[in-house]
């Protein structure tokens, strides 16, 4: 089979340094494909030139060509079979124009809670959309999606042996969707320590929340990539996942990151379906259902009790599950299988 990573217009490389959820993602197929055997083409001009000789570069976006143009005729010629790309090509009108002359599948994973899809953007069969978590799939549940645990893979972040942690990690964008004082005053109050890893979004939720953010047990790490974010993971006792009432998360790749690395997840939960209860299971992690109608506190102190249960999981067994439930060559033949 012969596969075609196609990358986007981004402010990060492919795949980035650090954060860049798509792009981590996109990667992670690349990855996953050529260890099922695939052969891979990465197409468009962000990914990076350093990644070695034997990934096959091809700097050229789809939507940059014309139908019935050489180039276009070259590119149907190399008889692609399958291209994975980002959620919004698909419903790109000049993308699916030549998309269209090169007669091949097309599969990409939601990654967005709010992009609307053009109405025949997805066929089920020759088009595909994938979807993390039944509350997902049901937000685009007329395009047919498939429900997929998505991958996200960076450079250099081969996990090690699990081990049991020390401290608490909270990993994400900092802003007030991921709502990271949550998990700072659950640590606060089981007295335990916790570090927060990522890159500042919003300052003025920094003000909001100044007072919890900057108390002792909070460590301020930043935003990490390669083996030092992994050992962010690797080196915690529990991850401890939190959002806002009303963000629905798309595709997070911190589950996958975290249980390959053998840390449980405590994951703060505002209703069922999300993506937090599709990522993890009784012996990999725990989950706060909190009432969205009652305050901060009240969902802190579930997200604590939660903790307390994932800190009991075993860090080997959790890694196992992880690397067989978040496995790239796995994913991709997922991605890369017709349904029936």
């Amino acid at each position: 089979m012969l596969v075609g990573i196609c990358d986007f217009p981004s402010s990060y490389t492919f795949p980035p340094a650090g954060y860049g959820g798509i792009e981590r993602w996109l990667w992670a197929v690349a990855e996953g494909a050529r260890a099922a055997g695939a052969d891979v083409h990465l197409l468009g001009p962000g990914w990076r030139t350093d990644l070695g000789a034997d990934w096959a570069l091809r700097p050229v976006r789809l939507e940059d060509l014309q139908p019935g143009t050489r180039t276009t005729r070259e590119l149907r010629a190399t008889g692609y079979d399958l291209l994975v790309v980002g959620h919004e090509y698909p419903s790109h009108p000049q993308w699916r124009r030549v998309w269209d002359e090169l007669d091949c599948d097309v599969a990409t994973f939601q990654h967005s809670p709010v992009f609307q899809h053009a109405a025949d953007a997805f066929d089920g069969r020759r088009s595909r959309l994938y979807c993390y978590s039944p509350e997902m799939a049901a937000r685009y549940a007329m395009h047919t999606p498939v429900l997929e645990h998505a991958v996200h893979l960076g450079i250099g972040e081969a996990e090690p042996p699990a081990v049991p942690g020390r401290d608490l990690v909270w990993l994400g964008r900092i802003d007030e969707e991921k709502a990271p004082h949550l998990a700072v005053r659950a640590a606060q109050l089981l007295g335990r320590r916790i570090n927060i890893v990522g890159p500042v979004f919003d300052t003025d939720y920094l003000r909001r929340h100044q007072p919890l953010l900057s108390a002792d047990h909070v460590t301020w790490v930043g935003e990490l990539g390669g083996p030092a974010k992994t050992a962010a993971f690797s080196n915690a006792a529990a991850y401890v996942y939190t959002c806002s009432r009303t963000y629905v998360e798309a595709g997070a790749a911190v589950f996958g990151e975290s249980l390959r690395a053998g840390t449980p997840v405590a994951a703060l939960c505002w209703r069922e379906g999300t993506c937090a209860e599709a990522a993890i299971c009784d012996a990999t992690g725990a989950a706060a259902y909190a009432d969205p109608d009652r305050n901060d506190e009240a969902a802190s102190l579930a997200l604590a009790e939660a903790i307390e249960q994932a800190l009991m999981l075993d860090a080997p067994t959790v890694q196992e599950i992880g690397f067989q439930r978040f496995d790239p060559a796995r994913h991709f033949r997922a991605l890369a299988t017709r349904p029936c």
